[in-house]
């Protein structure tokens, strides 16, 4: 039933689907507009995270709807455009949001990049460290959010022109507990302006039963969080208003504390990203302490001294003042067994299945 050849240079004559056609529906009709590689991106997604619609998953779709292939060609690159949407709308309106969602984060970065290449000579320096995080090998796995999940805010970067313009950056870091429910909570934020002055830094109470409260990482106990009322949703409010007109926020490794503040906001620098180490493979990164020894020439913390949320934050500022400052265009040498290992989020995966 299905056409599993990946190529689509030429429009369909017929529908090749004998269930659904996605011109029949207003939000396939939207999702059609986007171009094949978005779409394969969200097809990505849906695996990633193991949704469903009302045809199940990408695979028990395929097997369900491809009498010759079945499931044994699913990688989305290799089907057509139209098998993509056919899937894609097979979800529910709520999650079909999220989906134009992504599509309209892929024209903002079409767009960004055309403006650099059209107007270079107008983008700060701040900005084509955005571009420089952007283009790492792992920022799309790692910073596309599940913002249809309840409780996410997501802050779209306004006016390319005047973003593209703007230098205007803000650091931030964030210390976790780990709760019962085996997700993760915000118990600390801190944010730095560029001067390093400090425009938020406030413990927040989680609201639900803390299994371990790490302290001898992120300095806060049990006893530190009694009478706290800045809840998750305060924060989200206080970061919508200070990244206002389209602010840089940096911070190392930044999609961790995106993920646990729930904040799904695409101009960033991440200071993981945009160094190259010398002794180092492709896929890893150095930790913050061993990136400002290297780059700054001072440690963040001494060895078994807990995260100060507030340093971190001005650690992750000062690398990018560096990088603006002096380039480090050069692979830089990272100290032995200080390669960052980053840890798997305990956020338990959230399988929904849509009904019919």
């Amino acid at each position: 039933l299905f056409d599993a050849r990946p190529s689509e240079d030429k429009p369909s004559t017929n529908n090749p689907f004998p269930f659904r056609c996605p011109r029949t529906r207003p939000m396939g009709e939207r999702l059609a507009g986007a171009e094949k590689e978005v779409l394969v991106e969200i097809v990505r997604f849906t695996q990633k995270n193991g949704l469903k619609g009302a045809e199940g998953g990408w695979k028990d779709f395929l097997a369900r709807n491809d009498k010759k292939f079945g499931a044994s060609v699913s990688d989305p690159k290799k089907r057509t455009k139209d098998v993509l949407l056919v899937f894609l709308v097979t979800f529910s309106k709520d999650f079909q949001k999220y989906f134009r969602k992504l599509v309209r984060r892929h024209a903002e970065r079409r767009a960004i990049e055309q403006y650099m290449n059209e107007f270079s000579g107008k983008i700060s320096p701040e900005q084509k460290l955005v571009q420089l995080t952007t283009e790492h090998l792992d920022y799309r796995k790692n910073y596309y959010f599940p913002s249809y999940q309840e409780g996410w805010k997501v802050m779209r970067i306004g006016k390319v022109s005047s973003s593209m313009n703007s230098g205007a950056m803000l650091a931030i870091d964030c210390e976790m507990v780990l709760c019962h429910d085996g997700t993760e909570a915000v118990v600390r934020v801190c944010v730095v302006d560029n001067k390093l002055e400090v425009k938020l830094d406030t413990l927040v109470n989680p609201l639900k039963a803390v299994a371990d409260y790490r302290t001898h990482i992120t300095g806060v106990s049990k006893k530190d969080l009694e009478g706290v009322t800045c809840s998750l949703v305060d924060i989200q409010k206080s970061l919508k208003k200070i990244l206002a007109k389209g602010k840089i926020l940096v911070g190392h490794s930044l999609y961790r504390d995106l993920y646990v503040l729930k904040f799904d906001y695409s101009r960033v620098i991440d200071t993981a990203y945009i160094f190259k180490y010398a002794n180092l493979p492709t896929t890893s990164t150095a930790s913050l302490n061993s990136l400002c020894k290297s780059v700054c020439g001072y440690s963040v913390r001494e060895d078994g001294e807990p995260h100060n949320c507030l340093k971190d934050a001005e650690a992750a500022m000062n690398l990018v003042t560096a990088k603006l400052k002096h380039g480090f265009n050069d692979p830089i040498e990272i100290a032995e067994n200080s390669v960052r290992v980053e840890r798997k989020f305990l956020v338990l995966p959230v399988v929904i299945q849509v009904a019919t």
